[in-house]
């Protein structure tokens, strides 16, 4: 999201999942959106079956590499490079939208220079793509007449993934692929409500609709509705929070529907601050590796049990009806309020619909946003006005920044926070299958999806196993600078040789006891994708 604001204005797609269907091209980059987005795979299906080009830009061979006109098998972290070598290609052909350059966008030149010392002999020695290929993609995307960059959390889980996105930002505003219909980019989010969560408030920043607490004009605003006085100060991202917890500075956290004992990186680092805070309250539906923490279990409500709104990737503000009562008697909403009112401010509503009337009131963008409009499947934010239809495509006339125009950023290559030694000569990429859903704490109670994938397993190249004597089904210790783990070997080709890749689904394989403490500097967003470890033939290790 910060990427994509500072290149474009906002940190969302700019266009809608229903003209994926129409794209000519498709350029999918650091996503496996068969496993970790399916109901977005059929949409890209769909284009596929009409006829699209396909060029993917991915570590691993997913189900679209091994279906792409063009695959870009680069090294984990290395998409700048990419990204650059791309453009300037390019530009070195004149492939470039001059008109759209132009008319539409700012510091040109400054990305002009920088992408000239990225030349295809130097980008194949840092991404290990050939040469031909980073041309076809080049061409292939330039000279499309409707495509869109679908990128995921292979772009956005590094130490340079606010850059990364703007890197992307940076090839589509060259080509003038941005602003028309079926002609954008989409990032898509991690979890469903991603995109609606981060625009009502909790970044550490900002106020509801990414409105800077530093602004006077904004905390008087907020300020006459709450009757309460604001601080201009920011806050904490929530890894810098457990950190603090580690100093003895944080006393007291509540975790909400997150398990960041399982699925926060460095988990030996988490569990200190789980451990450290004096208190810890958690509320979930289901016991996690969260709550063997807390000195308070509030229970959760499920999707079933309440009344809201979901905003999904693609802008569309959603709702969402209970089905029962809460069978725990409150609802989240109705916990937070009753706490609120405990601790000295009085918090009530009659409905969550008067909590969306409050958001239309605070946020512009979702102005025109009332529970009664959203009967018929939903509205698209910006949506300023009770007549106003909502927007399927950002950008069709001015950039959301200062002047109306978008910015290039100029960006080198950055290492990974963790490189490759003697000691630890694999990359280890985490991720998701279709079968599990982040932690796993819903979907490993399905006996059925259990049934299908019991365990975790490691996915090892047959050059690797071979090297390293390691056979297919054989328990493996997996070892980083941080902890051992201890799985089955899955031998498969989708791993290039030099890179495994796991899940983090499991508890009884805590993949991220080995993941590293790096995080982008901008946002804290963890490096999930890039571990050094070795791998050795083994048996069961604690975690």
């Amino acid at each position: 999201m910060a990427g994509l604001a500072t290149s474009l204005g906002a940190g969302a797609a700019t266009n809608s999942l229903a003209q994926i269907p129409e794209l000519d091209t498709i350029f999918l980059f650091g996503s496996n959106p068969t496993e970790a987005h399916p109901v977005v795979s059929l949409y890209l299906k769909k284009a596929l079956q009409n006829g699209a080009r396909l060029v993917v830009a991915d570590p691993r061979k997913t189900w679209m590499a091994a279906r792409a006109d063009v695959w870009l098998n680069l090294k984990p972290g290395k998409n700048i490079a990419l990204l650059n070598g791309m453009i300037n290609v390019i530009l070195e052909r004149g492939w470039e939208n001059k008109v759209f350059i132009e008319a539409r966008t700012e510091q040109f030149g400054e990305l002009r220079n920088k992408v000239a010392q990225y030349d295809l002999e130097r980008v194949q020695g840092i991404t290990g793509v050939e040469g031909d290929k980073i041309v076809e993609a080049a061409r292939i995307y330039s000279q499309a007449g409707k495509s869109m960059i679908i990128y995921g959390l292979g772009v956005t889980e590094h130490r340079s993934g606010t850059e990364n996105a703007m890197a992307i930002a940076n090839l589509a505003l060259v080509c003038g692929h941005i602003g028309r219909p079926s002609t954008g980019i989409m990032a898509l989010r991690g979890q469903n409500n991603v995109q609606g969560a981060s625009d009502l408030g909790p970044l550490p920043a900002t106020f509801p609709g990414y409105q800077p607490v530093a602004d006077p004009a904004n905390r008087k605003k907020f300020e006459s509705e709450w009757k309460v006085p604001l601080t201009d100060r920011t806050g904490l991202k929530s890894v810098e929070m457990l950190d603090e917890c580690v100093k003895g500075s944080f006393k007291a956290l509540f975790i909400l529907g997150e398990d960041p004992a399982q699925t926060d990186p460095d988990i030996g680092h988490i569990r200190k601050a789980l451990e450290n805070v004096d208190f810890l309250v958690v509320q979930d539906i289901f016991p996690t590796e969260t709550t063997r923490y807390a000195d308070v279990i509030l229970p959760g409500a499920s999707f079933a049990e309440k009344d809201g709104t979901f905003t999904n990737g693609e802008r569309r503000v959603q709702r969402v009806r209970k089905a029962i009562e809460p069978l725990a008697g409150m609802a989240e909403w109705e916990v937070m309020c009753r706490i609120s009112t405990l601790m000295g401010y009085p918090m009530s509503y009659e409905h969550p619909s008067y909590i969306m009337d409050e958001i239309a009131r605070l946020v512009p963008a979702y102005g025109g946003i009332h529970y009664h409009r959203l009967e018929n499947g939903g509205l698209q934010w910006p949506c300023p006005t009770d007549d106003h239809p909502g927007t399927t495509t950002l950008y069709t006339d001015l950039f959301s920044r200062p002047g109306g125009k978008a910015q290039f950023v100029a960006l080198d290559q950055q290492e990974s926070g963790e490189t490759t030694d003697d000691d630890y000569p694999i990359t280890l990429i985490t991720g998701r299958i279709r079968e599990h859903y982040n932690n796993g704490s819903m979907t490993s109670r399905s006996l059925g999806i259990s049934e299908l994938v019991p365990e975790e397993m490691v996915e090892i190249n047959p050059l690797d196993a071979e090297r390293l004597g390691i056979e297919h089904q054989q328990w493996v210790n997996i070892t980083s600078r941080r902890g051992t783990i201890s799985v089955k070997a899955k031998v498969t080709d989708r791993s290039e040789p030099g890179s495994v890749f796991m899940t983090f689904h499991h508890r009884d394989a805590l993949t991220n006891l080995l993941t590293s403490s790096h995080r982008d500097p901008i946002t804290g967003t963890p490096e999930y994708k890039v571990t050094a470890v070795r791998i050795e033939a083994g048996g069961a290790v604690l975690n």
